[in-house]
């Protein structure tokens, strides 16, 4: 098991902002202490033949490591305070931003 930090961003945003949070701020971010993997979910539109309650998300970064205490160093790391800093020159977008650290389990992969 691994713990992840989810950050997601609800409400809308331009190609300039996907683009300054791929090439700016996923290399600030890869160098937090005890990181393991970045994924990085975009919007997609689709056709859900049923109904369903569709988020608000245009961007969820999840951020991997392999333990709460790795996360906890980084989260009070100079790398995650650069993030920060950063996230202040992000491209203008509309919308709220929201963390949460969750245990990460792999329950079931195609053999």
């Amino acid at each position: 098991m691994t713990v992840s930090y989810f950050v997601r961003y609800e409400g809308e945003a331009s190609e300039e902002f996907l683009r300054h949070y791929r090439e700016t701020h996923v290399p600030i971010l890869a160098r937090w202490p005890g990181m393991r993997r970045i994924l990085l979910h975009t919007d997609l539109q689709v056709q859900d033949p049923f109904q369903v309650n569709r988020g608000k998300a245009f961007v969820v970064a999840q951020l991997e490591f392999e333990s709460q205490a790795d996360l906890d160093r980084a989260l009070e790391s100079p790398e995650r305070a650069e993030a920060r800093r950063d996230f202040e020159k992000f491209p203008p977008y509309a919308g709220e931003v929201f963390h949460q650290a969750m245990n990460s389990e792999e329950v079931w992969r195609k053999p």
